[in-house]
This record gives C-alpha cells, structure tokens and sequence, in this order.
C-alpha cells in the first residue's frame, strides 16, 4: 500500500509546496487573531471551505484530472458530516463542567465512530468513501 514512490512524493518539498504552507498557516493565524476580538466572525471564517478551495486549486495547477477534483470535492462533502455533531457537543460539555482535554478527546472518539458508521452506511448506497 505505501510503497517507496508513495513516500518519495509524500516527503520531497519544492518552493511551491514551502509557499502553500505558508499561505495555509496565515490563514490558520489570521482566523485565530479575528477571534481575539470576534468569536462568531472568526467561527464564520474558519467555517468557508477556505483549504479545500486552496487544495482544488493546487490540485489542478499540478494538472490533477477533473475526475480526481471532482472525487475530493465529493469526499469532502461526506467527510464534513460526521464532524458536524462535535461543535454542538463540545460546547454543550464544556458549558456542563467537563475539562478541555477530556471533552475534546471524547468528542475525536464520537467523531471517529462517527465517520466509520458514514462509510459503513454509504457503501449500502453504493459510495465508497474508502475503497481498497
């Protein structure tokens, strides 16, 4: 499954790809430094599919097929479902007492469970969210 050209494209670096992070993380910065000041605006910016466009653009100027955007376009949409739970739950937690780490855990825990009862459900429809 992981053979050497699979780690040799995950690990080489170019110029493009120190340029990608950079913008990613300004991105993660700026959202963090909005909420200092504004909470629901910084929830609504983090909540634009902000890195998923910055990854279909990237995709395609690496000349990705439509078929391949098209796929992590669609992946996305079932990925973003089972997450959505955890930020009603970890405010309702945090708001009845329970600590930052354990609520946080937990709620990785529900939304792993989560996401595995998706792609148990969707393969009945014919959507292989995971195929081998």
């Amino acid at each position: 499954m992981f053979t050497a050209q699979f780690w040799d494209k995950l690990l080489s670096f170019s110029g493009l790809d120190l340029a990608k992070w950079l913008l990613s993380a300004l991105i993660i910065v700026a959202v963090n430094k909005v909420q200092l000041f504004n909470d629901r605006l910084s929830a609504l910016l983090i909540s634009l599919p902000l890195t998923s466009l910055l990854a279909m653009i990237w995709m395609h100027q690496s000349g990705q097929s439509s078929e391949r955007l098209a796929n992590h376009a669609e992946g996305t949409f079932w990925f973003v479902l089972p997450t959505l739970p955890m930020f009603l739950i970890l405010p309702w937690m945090w708001r009845h007492g329970w600590g930052f780490w354990s609520a946080l855990g937990l709620n990785c825990l529900i939304t792993a469970a989560l996401f595995w009862i998706m792609v148990a459900v969707l393969r009945r429809f014919g959507i292989d969210l995971m195929p081998g």
